[in-house]
């Protein structure tokens, strides 16, 4: 769901109850458009997060650590310096809209008591965190917009603070039965019940006024004319309660394939295939719901110019084998230019020199149908064939040629998938420095300026436990897949890697022994998951480590194997890592 006025208030809430005052220890800005204070009272300690990003703006306590950048930029070095060691003494919701003001007791540059303010506005795209002085005036802020960005409502460093103007709307908290009624009266019948809580009231996501139709109703598209208007208004003011006793239910609806599509601080009920979870509290919500989409956005930033690499040379690559495939099939015609040269030569007692066509008896096709045959007419006729022969040799040169070729580019097609793969499940600014080493050394470095490799690249495979207590390597890059196939893992471990797709390799080490058939299941599980395929049941190829080879001169991670088997598993990894020291 959208981050509403009411899931504002569900936070500050939860705020509230943790931290009736909290000192900041730590400011960090892990991403451009997030900052985190890292803040404690008595013996806990947590993240506040202020995200203003496009894609999830927010605010939220979390316990995630986040990776941050070597250099802290400028926002985050003031207020290091200025509300570091503060105390955030009051939390306010101005109005009922999307805005959190923390006020913090800290010390100016002379070392005078003094306040200064984070506001938070959850505005979607418009999202911004602003620090104010104690007077409510701008000194800074996390996104400024002047005059070229909004005539409406500058945010300048020295400009007194403004909420932002919001539509004439009800605070829902503050609506009794006549006003619910006289308002719904005064609503179009033929409009929908999700349009008159959203059109009416301040502050209610799309996703809850479906929920709160679907309970009364049935459904979420269903008009005002044909719904019970007294239960409307007993579920309306159900919810209304929930708000004004802050008695909320943190809860996730999840897909069937295990991905979170929605969240709400109250019960989803209108949602249909999906699982709900529910958490005891907001913190815990987030940090589940947007633990891989905040991943997914931090590697999407830091990996920009790898992305951007491997898609100009994935399209230039594909450019090359159409133009190649092309030219395979005209290079299909040179068997024609042998038997124009073979019925030239045949009939050469009866041709002249000056002539431009003959009609000959194709004697390669049944039934020796007549074929008229071109000729040069600055030719004679032995030189004729003898130019369809050459023709014939250089169609069939180019053949064997383009076949090689063809079959190189798809290769480097295959590789180039591979590296995306890869890139797409990175985890960490470590991963990222492996994958571009990689591309580096398979012969990008001029697509890479200022790279300089690493003198020692650091292979630290993810590592698991099977069931059976067996060791589980995972390969994250390609050069790691060739470390652990062809340098940590023994002869007789087993090999796991997903059919004719891009992914990891995966080692299931044995001792010797042999594991069990749970064992190779979940090893086998844990290949189609670190993989790109999809689906419910996904086919893994596998067998012993010596089985397995690399030919010359292939890039990083292509292999062959034989006597394989083949197992068809769901994509999944619930085996207890093993964290790399």
């Amino acid at each position: 769901m959208a981050f509403d006025a009411c899931m504002m208030r569900a936070v500050i809430t939860e705020y509230r109850r943790e931290f009736p005052e909290a000192k900041i220890e730590k400011v960090l800005q892990p991403r451009s458009d997030e900052i985190d204070l890292v803040i404690h009272a008595a013996k806990t300690q947590r993240r506040l997060v202020f995200n203003v990003g496009p894609n999830a703006p927010r605010l939220q306590l979390s316990d995630t650590v986040k990776e941050n950048p070597l250099k802290a930029p400028t926002l985050c070095m003031f207020l290091r310096k200025h509300i570091t060691g503060g105390r955030i003494v009051r939390v306010e919701q101005p109005g009922f809209d999307r805005i959190a003001k923390f006020t913090v007791s800290c010390y100016d540059e002379m070392g005078y008591p003094t306040e200064k303010k984070l506001v938070c506005e959850i505005m979607g795209k418009y999202a911004n965190l602003i620090v104010l002085d104690s007077d409510d005036k701008i000194i800074t802020a996390l996104k400024l917009v002047d005059f070229s960005d909004s005539t409406v409502r500058q945010v300048l460093p020295g400009l007194a603070y403004q909420i932002p103007d919001k539509p004439n709307k009800l605070d829902p908290t503050d609506v009794n039965r006549e006003q619910f009624f006289a308002k719904l009266a005064a609503f179009p019948a033929d409009r929908s019940g999700e349009k008159f809580i959203t059109s009416t009231y301040s502050g209610i996501a799309t996703q809850i006024a479906h929920e709160l139709v679907f309970r009364a109703t049935g459904a979420t598209d269903v008009p005002v004319c044909h719904m019970d208007r007294e239960k409307f208004y007993s579920v309306f003011s159900s919810w209304q309660q929930l708000l004004i006793d802050e008695d909320y239910l943190p809860t996730v609806a999840v897909d069937e394939k295990g991905k979170p599509v929605d969240y709400s601080y109250m019960d989803i009920t209108y949602l249909s295939g999906v699982s709900i979870t529910h958490f005891a509290t907001l913190r815990e919500l987030f940090d589940s719901y947007y633990a891989e989409k905040d991943r997914v956005e931090r590697i999407r930033q830091r990996a920009h110019d790898l992305i951007t690499l491997l898609q100009n040379a994935y399209s230039r690559t594909e450019r090359k084998l159409a133009i190649q495939r092309e030219a395979l099939l005209s290079s299909a015609k040179g068997e024609e230019y042998k038997k124009m040269g073979d019925l030239i030569t045949a009939n050469l007692y009866k041709l002249r020199r000056g002539m431009d066509s003959f009609i000959a008896d194709d004697y390669y096709t049944e039934g020796c149908p007549k074929l008229e045959i071109k000729l040069d007419v600055r030719l004679d006729p032995s030189k004729n064939a003898q130019k369809m022969y050459k023709l014939y040799g250089k169609a069939k040169t180019a053949k064997a040629v383009l076949t090689e070729q063809i079959a190189i580019w798809e290769k480097e097609l295959v590789y180039l998938d591979s590296v995306r793969s890869f890139l797409d499940r990175a985890e960490s600014e470590q991963d990222l420095i492996d994958i571009r080493d990689e591309l580096y050394r398979a012969g990008y470095a001029a697509k890479m300026r200022g790279y300089k490799p690493q003198k020692k690249l650091k292979l630290r495979p993810m590592q698991y436990k099977t069931s059976g207590g067996y060791p589980l390597l995972v390969g994250r890059n390609n050069i790691q897949n060739d470390e652990l196939t062809f340098r940590l893992a023994e002869k007789e471990d087993i090999w796991f890697h997903v059919k004719d797709l891009p992914g990891s390799h995966v080692i299931l080490v044995t001792d010797g022994d042999e594991p069990s058939e749970k064992d190779y299941t979940e090893a086998a599980a844990a290949a189609a998951y670190y993989s790109k395929a999809s689906g419910d049941l996904v086919a893994v190829d596998y067998t012993k480590v010596k089985n397995v080879k690399k030919p010359q001169g292939a890039k990083p991670g292509y292999v062959i194997y034989k006597t394989n088997y083949t197992a068809f598993v769901r994509p999944e990894c619930k085996l207890e890592e093993i964290k790399n020291g």
